[in-house]
């Protein structure tokens, strides 16, 4: 048991073998079991009856509740993601989205996996070479999935029941044109944001297929070539370009 609910506990218990002490005592209020009158017995029995409830009630709940963790800047792992868009796979507005995303990230793996096992025919994995283009094949995990993450958020936040209401309401025009026009841009807004993020991650899984065709037919990689391969230009820019619009 850690410390905090240690202490919850002993004050929880504490504090009611004092309420009892206060209310018996004969030097303080002094209610009895066997009062003076029915009244008075019938108090302390009730008074007996909810405190020994109430530590009962209260220790099983400190006890045996889940405690609450706060998270802060948790690290994201794959399974996490997937588990998250598996979430929302019933929002019918972005299934087929979802279904893509889903592809995308088992897709994207595969083929960092065949660029790392290729690379390794070429170099060794100590070799300074092999870790430059391990740690920008990492990099590129991180855009990805920093779309995926980007991708959630709207998902999250978006009323699809709030969005059939507006559409079924706009076809039986039950609200003005323009009132209709401005509540569905929102919605649009939405959906053109999960697609556009969508389409840039297949942007990048394309330039992993270009390097992934350039590697594959290399024997060896002279020092400085790989800087230089046209697809690793593309991933270079690519890398330069999400930073540029981090910052």
């Amino acid at each position: 048991m850690d410390r905090k609910k240690l202490i919850k506990l002993s004050g929880l218990n504490l504090g009611i073998a004092v309420a009892n002490i206060i209310t018996f005592s004969p030097r303080l209020i002094g209610l009895g079991l066997f009062g003076v009158s029915a009244l008075e017995t019938a108090l302390g029995i009730t008074f007996i009856f909810l405190s020994g409830a109430g530590l009962i009630y209260s220790n099983y709940e400190l006890l045996t509740g889940p405690e609450k963790v706060v998270q802060a800047n948790k690290i994201w792992t794959v399974e996490d993601y997937i588990e998250a868009l598996n979430i929302h796979r019933g929002l019918e507005t972005f299934e087929k989205t979802v279904d893509l995303l889903l592809d995308q990230i088992e897709r994207l793996q595969k083929k960092n996996k065949t660029i790392r096992e290729i690379l390794l025919q070429i170099f060794s994995a100590p070799e300074m070479s092999y870790k430059k283009f391990d740690a920008v094949i990492a990099e590129v995990e991180k855009i990805f999935f920093m779309n995926i993450r980007s991708i959630l958020n709207k998902l999250d936040a978006f009323d699809e029941e709030d969005y059939n209401f507006i559409r079924k309401k706009y076809e039986d025009g039950a609200f003005s044109q323009q009132f209709m026009e401005e509540k569905l841009k929102v919605f649009n807004e939405y959906i053109n944001f999960v697609k556009a993020a969508t389409e840039d991650n297949e942007q990048i899984l394309l330039k992993l297929d270009k390097l992934l065709l350039e590697i594959s037919g290399l024997n060896s990689v002279e020092s400085g070539q790989l800087e230089q391969m046209a697809g690793m230009i593309e991933i270079d820019n690519l890398i330069k370009q999400a930073k540029y619009y981090k910052n």
